[in-house]
């Protein structure tokens, strides 16, 4: 099977998820897991950026790809076991747009996990994209703040309107909580192996200059289930 085809049967899969999610807003999906077969998680390596930068586990896409046929199917086993664990994200810390001497924390993913995520990350997106509203832009595909300020403009230019409300959350990310998460997102997803594989992603931990931390709340920025885009 070429690469092509794998990848139109795996958007194929994705597509269903999304017409059945747009179809009926209030519908579950109880089989994912299924979804994390050979043919969609070797699409999902060959997508991600091999420039990025390394996870804690310091593997990179060449080396990854060389044994890519075991690697691959070694995963699997593993996930089907529910063997697999994600390792700890690599904490970096870069610099705050317009806040000179301010950072951001970022969490660099292993390279294998990096697969994991962006295979839940297409799942996520397929069931809760088509039911997002339009007026929403933060981190979704084909939208972006471009987008937003184009839309504020004409909304302003259409209305009467007073105030504006720009609000900044401090630290969003870092104090989401775990357990009103998951309440969420169990609202529509019913399958428990693939929740128990959300959890662990969330228990790995931040490993920042040697130092591992856990909690019960905050989510690293940068990973492919946070946003729609790649990690660094």
């Amino acid at each position: 099977m070429g690469a092509t085809e794998t990848l139109s049967i795996t958007k194929t899969k994705l597509k269903r998820i999304a017409l059945l999610s747009k179809q009926d807003p209030r519908r579950s999906f109880e089989s994912l897991m299924h979804h994390f077969n050979e043919e969609s998680l070797k699409e999902c390596f060959h997508g991600l950026d091999g420039k990025k930068a390394l996870g804690a586990d310091g593997i990179d896409k060449e080396t990854y790809g060389k044994d890519l046929d075991q690697n691959i199917p070694n995963l699997i086993t593993r996930m089907k076991a529910m063997a697999y664990r994600p390792g700890p994200v690599r904490e970096v810390l870069i610099p705050k747009d317009g806040k000179p001497g301010a950072t951001r924390p970022l969490g660099i993913s292993g390279f294998e996990d990096k697969i994991v995520q962006k295979m839940m990350q297409q799942i996520l997106e397929s069931i809760y994209e088509p039911i997002f509203l339009e007026c929403s832009y933060g981190f979704r595909p084909g939208k972006g703040c471009h987008d937003a300020i184009k839309d504020l403009q004409h909304y302003l230019y259409d209305n009467v309107i007073q105030t504006v409300i720009d609000i900044d959350l401090k630290n969003f990310f870092g104090t989401i909580d775990h357990e009103i998460l998951e309440g969420i997102l169990k609202e529509k997803i019913k399958d428990t192996k693939f929740m128990r594989y959300i959890n662990r992603m969330f228990k790995a931990g931040v490993l920042s200059e040697g130092d591992l931390t856990k909690s019960d709340e905050g989510v690293p920025q940068g990973g492919l289930c946070e946003a729609s885009h790649n990690p660094p």
